[in-house]
């Protein structure tokens, strides 16, 4: 599935469930005869039911994944990674994981989260996508402060998991950068990423040192937190 079909994906579901919120509740014109007590749709059961779907849809999309498609997607050679921070500490990402990067948004927890890491759902052009927590999942630090005086523009990926896209929030982006394939192999037969989780290789590019993630690794485990 490639990134784009997993936004079609949310945006078919989207078309499945009535999404009351975009035509009469908070994003829409607020005539939901329910908006005066729960205050915001969030708090309403019909929301959360509505994420619960969405969630339930990655176990189905898991399932259903071909194993073939899965063989011929790991053997596209890396070139051109997203360069992200969280923390303190940048990484990169292939971009073929990527759908978009997109403003920074509120993302709206839910009750009875299924994981540590799933921080709740934002809503992406009026669908609701799943939000998860990269610090959580790499056991990252994601307290330290931005050095003073930096100016800081925090944004959300939308990366394409097994099951549809995803939103993971992060501290700033630096952009798409071409890699040599000899320096990545260098990084991964290094042996520097045996101690992180779900990393390649640890690879020094522009005066900063680059975890490179095993994107297979990470969006396994990004399935895993939403089934």
């Amino acid at each position: 599935m490639s990134p784009s079909d997993t936004l079609n994906v949310t945006h078919e579901d989207a078309r499945a469930i009535d999404d009351c919120w975009n035509r009469i509740g908070i994003h829409g014109d607020r005539s939901c005869p329910l908006l005066e007590e729960h205050i915001h749709c969030r708090n309403c059961s019909v929301y959360s039911a509505a994420a619960t779907r969405l969630l339930d849809r990655y176990s189905l999309q898991q399932d259903e994944r071909d194993p073939v498609a899965a063989a011929v997607e790991t053997d596209v050679k890396t070139r051109s990674l997203l360069m992200f921070r969280l923390g303190e500490e940048w990484l990169g990402l292939a971009t073929r994981s990527l759908v978009e990067v997109a403003p920074l948004q509120a993302i709206h927890s839910l009750p009875h989260q299924r994981s540590r890491a799933l921080l709740g759902v934002a809503n992406v052009r009026g669908a609701l996508v799943a939000c998860l927590s990269l610090v959580e999942l790499l056991d990252l630090d994601g307290n330290v402060a931005p050095a003073s005086g930096t100016r800081i523009m925090p944004r959300m990926l939308i990366i394409a998991a097994h099951g549809g896209p995803v939103v993971v929030p992060v501290d700033e982006v630096d952009g798409i950068h071409a890699i040599d394939e000899r320096i990545l192999d260098a990084a991964s037969q290094s042996g520097a990423q045996a101690s992180a989780k779900y990393t390649r290789g640890v690879l020094q590019y522009r005066g900063r040192s680059l975890r490179w993630l095993d994107e297979e690794q990470l969006l396994s485990a990004v399935t895993r937190s939403l089934t």
